[in-house]
């Protein structure tokens, strides 16, 4: 069946239609804002320890939307003086969506400097990335992104 000529500069009618559907299912498919699975909650209490994590202190850089779950672009970097006293001895990385919600963690000491790390993690669908920052003082920081995933990456 031809398709009809639409004016130019606008977009088909089945074409703003499939992108309307395609917005009701992430939006019907996503958990309540903030939600998290209780299996991430508890990993994440694990890692606190009773302590409270602080928001702030850490910036967590995803993409808002990953193209490809499987290679999803993250940097961590916490403010720190990295002095022997004051430094971030370890980042948890938490994906509330995932098989397995923690996903990577990364250790420091004050020898490196600066507390910042680059990798690429698998994302299995559009999900709240998390990141929790320890301090040699006790301190905890905590950081959270949503990120928006088009090709899951865990199969699962």
């Amino acid at each position: 069946m031809p398709r009809s000529p639409t004016a130019p500069g606008r977009p088909a009618r089945r074409d703003v239609l499939a992108g309307a559907a395609g917005v009701a299912i992430v939006l019907v498919a996503r958990p309540a804002a903030g939600a998290l699975a209780p299996r991430t909650e508890a990993a994440i209490a694990k890692v606190l320890a009773g302590r409270t994590a602080v928001e702030g202190g850490i910036a967590l850089t995803l993409p808002a939307v990953a193209e490809n779950g499987a290679i999803v672009p993250l940097t961590v970097s916490v403010e720190s003086p990295m002095t022997p006293e004051d430094h971030v001895t370890a980042v948890h990385v938490f994906a509330d969506r995932n098989p397995d919600p923690e996903v990577v963690v990364f250790r420091f000491t004050p020898a490196l400097g600066r507390a910042e790390a680059t990798t690429r993690i698998r994302l299995s669908e559009g999900q709240t990335v998390i990141a929790v920052a320890e301090r040699s003082t006790g301190a905890v920081h905590l950081a959270r992104r949503e990120v928006a995933v088009t090709v899951g990456g865990c199969g699962g």
